[in-house]
């Protein structure tokens, strides 16, 4: 297994793993402070998915540990990797019983089956070798966990509009894929899908008036629109994954 994840590494490293790095440490965590708030949308999906105390957490590609703070506040185990060595040390920063490591997501530096819940908010899409990772996820799962992945999705309609070409992570790789492409993909490297849910962390003061009062009217009603429209319409989808392989 070791001379596997180490031929996965040399491989991702091969298909851009530095230059990754270097633009979130040097551009898109270049500015940012440690954090102390914790939205409402990210503590409500702590209570629906951590409801007992106690549960080990890892999330990948963890940032500067938001998610994880929430989830801490529901007595969670929290750990975390990113890439980015300024997000681990910003996250270390706000989370100090938290377990954090610089790591790319296809070589996890855990044992096998040790956590409840794996999740990766907002980052597959960015991930050189995406299958390589997904099978670590699955590695480190425990197996009666679940994995949280969010992923972007083609079908969103501003972008199928031309209105949306992408977050500022366009720049290095954003693969945007439709729900079906991502069924496929989570099926063939281990997990199957148990349910799914948009996102609608846009109904949120801070999004909002990211760019100010002039384009609050806008954003509010894509963000109402979200509330409506179909799974296949919606911007980013969660997707909570079982780990078959293991069952």
């Amino acid at each position: 297994m070791l001379g596997q994840v180490r031929s996965e590494v040399c491989m991702t490293d091969k298909k851009g793993v530095g230059q990754l790095r270097s633009f979130y440490d040097n551009h898109y965590y270049a500015d940012t402070v440690a954090g102390s708030g914790v939205s409402l949308h990210l503590r409500r999906l702590a209570r629906k998915l951590l409801p007992n105390p106690g549960q080990r957490i890892l999330d990948v590609a963890c940032g500067t540990g938001e998610w994880l703070a929430a989830a801490s506040e529901r007595r969670a185990k929290v750990s975390g990797v990113d890439i980015a060595s300024r997000a681990v040390s910003l996250a270390r920063r706000r989370l100090p019983q938290g377990i954090f490591a610089e790591a790319v997501a296809e070589a996890l530096p855990y044992a096998d089956d040790c956590f409840d819940l794996v999740s990766c908010l907002g980052a597959l899409e960015h991930f050189p070798d995406k299958p390589g990772a997904l099978r670590e996820m699955c590695r480190v799962l425990d197996k009666d966990g679940r994995a949280l992945i969010l992923v972007p999705n083609a079908g969103f309609l501003t972008r199928r509009l031309g209105l949306f070409r992408g977050t500022e992570q366009v720049a290095v790789r954003e693969d945007v894929l439709t729900l079906e492409a991502w069924r496929t993909l989570f099926e063939a490297n281990g997990f199957r899908i148990e349910r799914r849910w948009g996102d609608l962390h846009l109904l949120s003061k801070d999004w909002l008036l990211k760019k100010g009062w002039p384009h609050l009217l806008p954003r509010l009603t894509q963000a109402l629109a979200l509330t409506v429209w179909p799974l296949n319409w919606q911007y980013q989808v969660y997707h909570l994954l079982v780990p078959v392989m293991k069952q």
